[in-house]
């Protein structure tokens, strides 16, 4: 049996994989290129601290040419919602530190929602 403290562990190791999208490497490179991260681009356009992050878990299905050892939480996007001026938004930003970006299906449901 787990523990709660094994779960919380495990729960707070996930949220700093989900945050770091397709690595710290790939954000190096974003940062090298003179670009923000999905979560940088939030966070410079919400009022501080209002961001909710939804399905953060989330990861594609597809097994096709090797993707089933390819798993980033978030899909390729960061969804969510806060607030603008004290004004409730929804929004989503393309993580280009996962597959460059790239549409897929969880990437799409997650954007629509």
């Amino acid at each position: 049996m787990r523990s709660m403290d094994n779960i919380r562990k495990e729960l707070e190791k996930r949220r700093e994989e989900a945050s770091l999208g397709g690595g710290q490497d790939r954000i190096d490179k974003q940062h090298n290129d003179g670009k923000l991260t999905a979560r940088e681009r939030i966070d410079l356009l919400l009022d501080k601290g209002t961001f909710v992050e939804l399905d953060r878990f989330v990861t594609h299905r597809c097994t096709d040419f090797g993707m089933a050892e390819k798993k980033f939480y978030g899909d390729g996007v960061v969804t969510g919602y806060g607030k603008i001026d004290g004004r409730l938004v929804y929004l989503f930003s393309q993580d280009f530190t996962v597959f460059g970006g790239a549409l897929g299906m969880a990437f799409a449901e997650r954007s629509a929602r």
